[in-house]
């Protein structure tokens, strides 16, 4: 999974609530129309709040898996994956309480669901995604004897579509559990260690008592 630290940040931070907030609306500036998407062009997405306390871009590609992006602080300063300030695939801004992405070369790898996330109150609020998908193609199977349509061909649509938010919960909840059970671990393993040395430290008291009384 590509999961950055500063993704696992964003999800300790949030206590591991995942909510939709009414005040995210991502809106598509570039192209025109999210269908008119090509290669090489250049997409640019706005996530409208009504906040400046900063927020994140995430994106979730068809298998579901999570990417972060960026985080733009409330002093407009973008932290790329990696926490590199500048990135040769993206760009960021904001602009009051607007919260501006950009994909400069749009690629089949630059597919997926994209999502704005603020942290607010001890919670994340997630946008409605804003799927971002180029042109499906249509694939032609050569025809078959005993087999016959009107044209002579037959044309396959993958009409299969992910259910990103289902994989989303999935993995949100997977980190919750790290985040909890590895601190309970530790703080167990470490009760267990005073424990022995507590005992340890008892039987030596008791035989030297016992040498004196000799």
């Amino acid at each position: 999974m590509d999961t950055s630290p500063a993704l696992l940040l964003l999800l300790t931070l949030g206590f591991c609530e995942y909510r939709h907030g009414a005040s995210l609306e991502i809106k598509v500036r570039s192209p025109k129309h999210i269908s008119q998407l090509r290669v090489g062009q250049k997409l640019e997405l706005e996530c409208h709040t009504d906040r400046s306390h900063g927020a994140s871009w995430i994106r979730q590609d068809r298998s579901g898996t999570l990417h972060f992006i960026v985080l733009i602080n409330s002093m407009s300063r973008a932290t790329f994956e990696g926490g590199q300030k500048t990135s040769t695939r993206f760009e960021a801004s904001r602009d009051n309480t607007i919260y501006r992405l950009a994909v400069k070369f749009f690629t089949p790898q630059d597919q997926g669901s994209y999502f704005c996330v603020m942290n607010l109150n001890h919670m994340l609020h997630f946008s409605p995604g804003q799927p971002a998908f180029l042109p499906a193609t249509t694939t032609v199977a050569p025809s078959t004897p005993g087999t016959t349509t009107q044209e002579g061909t037959t044309e396959k649509l993958n009409l299969t579509t992910p259910d990103p938010e289902g994989r989303m919960q999935e993995d949100l909840n997977f980190f919750c559990h790290i985040f909890i059970w590895v601190p309970l671990a530790g703080a167990c393993l470490l009760l267990l260690v005073a424990l022995v040395i507590t005992i340890v430290l008892c039987q030596q008291t008791r035989r030297r008592r016992c040498r004196c009384k000799r």
